[in-house]
């Protein structure tokens, strides 16, 4: 029979493959007729007059151009596409050809956004985009495509602001402890493309936008920072968020110009109705996907959220608390004392940690009565966050594990009438973009026996957590074999988590 580990990675690829940018927009995209030519998004027509034009940018729009071209055909004037420095090189070295471009394409491809941060490239890259949209008449069809990365690497600060000015002032609230949802309100108002800019300057031409989700509950406006969606926010908020952090005295003289300057034209009611935006590809598909094959391969398999975020040492407590419970479910304990606090503990959590759509009662409900019979493999993604402390090398994945295997090896040590019946259990978190932090890893796997092991290999768990040096702990840990390390995958739609429980 196949290890834990064995099922785990294999649930893990299959749910990477499910969100890999070519299969993707070949299921949501069609080219048909022969007369009066349409392209198909998802069930939708949208007919094509005249010219088919393509601009993307995102870190995993390279792989998604390639498959557009291979649609459209001929049907495709011309693209520009603003790509991460580096990564046809990347894809080239890593055997990943079909994310690449055919030599005679007629997309131009623009690298920039040096370590996601917006350059001149990537200013070059706007530029261009901007001119080509700007040229398009109502008989045109713009596809655009989006994948996360996609804001820094399309910057076009509005005149007379300086790309270097728009980043100072980011960094400055960055410094004072400003969210990335009030980062990004600033970024969209001083920005000509983002928050629906890149679509008012595209209009007429019909706008159709295929979006592979990076951000927690997929909003439109969020995700690369809604170059083709109505922006939810104002100027006012824009204002409000610098006076919350002292910054209102402290502007450029260009900023000033922008935010104060009253709009030339009225402002009248915006129109989107020329834009269609649809998401292709997101955590919540990929999710899916796992769960299928988790049932194929004899599991009962529940998904408990697709937006987990959060610091990761309450995420862990979560999941710790969450494998208690099916243990004791396992054991014949899953009524009684023991199994109602464990309950009471998960809600409390839940309640603090306030995940979006999570409803954990009804997912508690589902575990009820969960026995020994088949194992059980629980699934969730998004986004956790870290709390730095220390100067190690990690990521979020890799802490995450390594704390839930601390969390498991105490909830052991706890339990002194250990139930009689053992279970086997398996934690896994992967970044699906193959990824996390600045290391080649995409995540690591453990089970409870990991701190005991470390501890004869001399190695101590706590230390390197309190150090945030997750990295530099499962590459020493037994040769690195409890990293997971898939190699660029080409796709990005955040984390994935799965615990995998069964009677041993």
């Amino acid at each position: 029979s196949m290890s834990l580990r064995e099922h785990a990675l294999s649930l893990f690829r299959s749910a990477v493959g499910t969100v890999q940018p070519a299969p993707m927009l070949k299921k949501a995209v069609k080219l048909q007729g022969d007369g009066c030519l349409q392209l198909l998004v998802k069930g939708r027509a949208f007919p094509v007059k005249r010219d088919l034009y393509l601009v993307g940018f995102g870190k995993a729009v390279l792989g998604m151009a390639a498959a557009a071209e291979e649609i459209l055909g001929d049907h495709l004037i011309r693209g520009i596409i603003n790509v991460p420095l580096g990564i046809q090189e990347s894809l080239q070295r890593a055997g990943m050809q079909e994310m690449l471009l055919k030599p005679q394409s007629k997309i131009q491809v623009i690298e920039g956004a040096k370590n996601n941060l917006p350059d001149p490239e990537a200013l070059k890259g706007a530029a261009a985009i901007q001119e080509l949209a700007e040229g398009l008449t109502v008989d045109d069809l713009l596809l655009v495509l989006i994948s996360g990365g996609g804001s820094a690497l399309l910057p076009a600060p509005i005149f007379p602001i300086l790309l270097e000015e728009k980043e100072k002032l980011t960094k400055m609230l960055a410094s004072q402890g400003a969210a990335i949802q009030e980062l990004n309100i600033v970024r969209k108002t001083l920005s000509l493309l983002k928050g629906g800019g890149l679509a008012r300057l595209a209009y007429p031409a019909q706008v159709v936008s295929l979006i592979l989700s990076d951000v927690i509950g997929d909003p439109l406006d969020i995700i690369a920072s809604g170059p083709t969606a109505a922006s939810s926010h104002s100027v006012q908020d824009c204002l409000q968020i610098l006076a919350k952090y002292n910054l209102l005295h402290n502007l450029p003289k260009s900023v000033e110009t922008v935010l104060f300057s009253s709009p030339t034209k009225p402002t009248a009611p915006e129109d989107y109705s020329h834009v269609c935006n649809v998401i292709i590809g997101s955590n919540t598909l990929a999710l899916d996907e796992a769960r299928r094959q988790a049932e194929g391969l004899g599991y009962t398999a529940l998904i408990l959220s697709a937006a987990v975020c959060g610091e990761v040492s309450h995420i862990a407590m979560l999941y710790c608390q969450l494998i208690r419970l099916v243990c004791l479910g396992f054991a014949g304990l899953g009524e009684g004392p023991l199994s109602d606090q464990v309950r009471r503990n998960l809600l409390r959590l839940a309640a603090e940690l306030d995940i979006p759509g999570l409803n954990l009662a009804e997912f508690l409900e589902a575990l009820r009565g969960l026995g020994p019979e088949r194992p059980v493999c629980i699934l969730a993604g998004g986004e956790t966050t870290v709390q730095l402390q220390g100067t190690g090398k990690g990521g979020r994945n890799q802490e995450l594990v390594l704390r839930v295997g601390l969390g498991l090896h105490r909830a052991q040590a706890m339990e002194v009438s250990s139930p009689p019946r053992r279970c086997e259990i398996l934690f896994l978190s992967g970044g699906t973009d193959g990824q996390d932090g600045p290391t080649e890893a995409a995540g690591a796997f453990c089970s409870p026996e990991l701190v005991d092991e470390a501890l004869q290999e001399g190695l101590d768990v706590e230390a390197f957590l309190s150090n945030n040096d997750s990295y530099t702990f499962f590459s020493q840990f037994q040769g690195g074999h409890h990293l997971l390390v898939t190699g660029l995958t080409g796709t990005n739609v955040m984390d994935i988590q799965a615990i995998l429980i069964r009677a041993m």
